[in-house]
């Protein structure tokens, strides 16, 4: 991810927490008793080590039946289960840094209708689906982050697909909890 703007604290402190008690066997802690916990939103997980992507797994649409829940979930995947990289250690924790983006309900879009660094991108064909975040580093166009969300589904770029859009709160550690938009909520796959 570039380096967007983050929403106050609260999402990200809370993931960092889950990465290191699960890294430690210990217990997740329950999440902040702040009112942006309990609304029902999915959510993606990234971690990040010396700047470099170490981890990010997330949801389309609400699997937890709240936010708090969500968080906990994404951040357990995150660490052990992207299948790009190995299980997060002990020795990792003090170099990674965490981001939650919480997305928007998604619509329906054409090719036009989608700006990368506003936008993150849902592809689908059949039962295959690929994602791209907003606001990732070195996506400049559209036609670019649906190629990259093309290849991720396994979708070649002559066949049907659909488009939908959709929109992130980015969360970063160290700054504090705000609200969640108005038309934040469950994602429509």
């Amino acid at each position: 991810m570039s380096d967007q703007a983050c929403e106050p604290e609260g999402p990200a402190d809370y993931a960092r927490s889950c990465v290191e008690c699960l890294v430690s066997g210990r217990p997740v802690p329950d999440a902040p008793g702040d009112a942006l916990y309990s609304r029902r939103a999915a959510c993606f997980v990234s971690l990040k080590k010396d700047g470099q992507l170490r981890g990010c797994i997330g949801t389309l649409e609400p699997a937890e039946p709240h936010l708090g829940s969500e968080i906990a979930r994404n951040a357990r995947s995150a660490a052990f289960d992207d299948p790009r990289f190995a299980a997060v250690r002990a020795h990792e924790l003090a170099a990674l840094a965490c981001s939650v983006d919480v997305l928007s309900a998604s619509e329906p879009c054409a090719l036009g209708d989608l700006d990368p660094r506003v936008y993150g991108v849902i592809v689908a064909a059949g039962y295959r689906r690929g994602v791209l975040l907003p606001d990732l580093e070195g996506i400049a166009t559209a036609a670019e982050q649906v190629d990259i969300a093309l290849q991720k589904a396994g979708i070649r770029p002559d066949e049907q697909f659909s488009l939908r859009r959709f929109t992130v709160t980015r969360y970063c550690e160290g700054e504090r909890s705000g609200e969640l938009p108005e038309e934040t909520g469950e994602v429509d796959g």
